[in-house]
């Protein structure tokens, strides 16, 4: 009994190991465990796609987290979008201006709401007399809800806030008076303007000659400030004889060029070409899609540039 139960028993296991090899290859062919165990080369080739697949999806996800983390932050972008560009970068979203030169001169009622302010500092130089405060005023607005004035000996000082784009721009205008006595003022008013407004009475030619020693006197301390040419009183001068307008729009356009600044001819009065200065100064800074028409037809506001 005991041999035959050992006979058996060998000569079955054979057979039960034979019946294990394909169970243990996956289904194999014969040649051996060995070869049987082996990856295929497309096997290889799946898992690397499978493995840089994966890779690729988590990239994305990572990727598309930090976009919605970079859009989703408070005014600070919106701040950077309006900055100017330094040297030449990157240019500022387009933000429309609208071209017209109501009383509104493109307040937001909604400004007050915003966060965010870029403070554009402005100088006007210009003699005595010739209108630089009522065209401050004109643009700031005279009904004491925009303006907010600071008045001292010599110098005078106004805010015009307006809503862009989720920002304010703040104008912070700085007005010189024309005598002597405030010739100190000229430095701290023309220090980090972004514009300096060299302003004239277009019926004494006079001031015109003196907007050469005021243009001397301010780049002393600013260099880089956009400078612009303003002829005031445009309404007075309207009514002086074609020959006299003639001869000084032919004398403002040589004085311009040689400030390389862009000639005006405006009117507080009527309320020409105010708004537009400062539409002007603000599509400059910021390189928006806006630009004036020259106009140089006599007996008309003169834009020159």
């Amino acid at each position: 009994m005991t041999t035959t139960t050992t006979t058996a028993t060998a000569a079955a296991g054979p057979a039960a190991m034979n019946v294990g090899v394909p169970q243990l290859c996956g289904g194999a062919g014969g040649g051996g465990g060995g070869r049987g165990r082996r990856r295929r080369p497309t096997d290889l080739r799946w898992a690397r796609l499978l493995r840089l697949a994966v890779a690729t999806r988590v990239v994305r996800l990572v990727w598309d987290q930090l976009l919605a983390c970079s859009s989703c932050g408070g005014g600070g972008g919106r701040y950077r979008r309006l900055g100017p560009p330094p040297h030449g970068g990157d240019v500022m979203c387009p933000v429309p201006i609208e071209d017209d030169d109501g009383g509104g001169a493109g307040a937001d009622p909604d400004a007050g709401e915003v966060e965010d302010v870029v403070g554009l500092k402005v100088s006007l130089l210009g003699d005595c007399q010739i209108g630089k405060t009522s065209f401050m005023v004109k643009y700031v607005g005279d009904d004491g809800e925009e303006q907010n004035g600071l008045q001292m000996t010599g110098l005078n000082l106004m805010d015009k806030t307006l809503a862009v784009r989720g920002a304010r721009l703040a104008f912070n205008i700085w007005d010189v008076a024309g005598d002597s006595q405030s010739i100190d003022h000229v430095p701290i008013a023309c220090k980090d303007a972004v514009a300096i407004l060299f302003m004239f009475d277009l019926t004494s030619r006079c001031t015109l000659n003196n907007t050469i020693d005021w243009h001397e006197r301010a780049r002393k301390w600013n260099k880089t400030a956009i400078p612009i040419l303003i002829g005031t009183k445009f309404d007075d001068f309207a009514q002086l004889p074609l020959e006299m307008q003639w001869t000084i729009v032919n004398e403002a356009r040589a004085y311009a060029r040689a400030m390389k600044a862009t000639l005006f001819f405006s009117s507080a009065t009527h309320n020409i070409n105010v708004n537009k200065i400062f539409k002007f100064i603000t599509a400059k800074l910021f390189n928006l899609p806006w630009t004036v028409e020259r106009n140089l037809t006599v007996g008309e506001p003169i834009i020159d540039f």
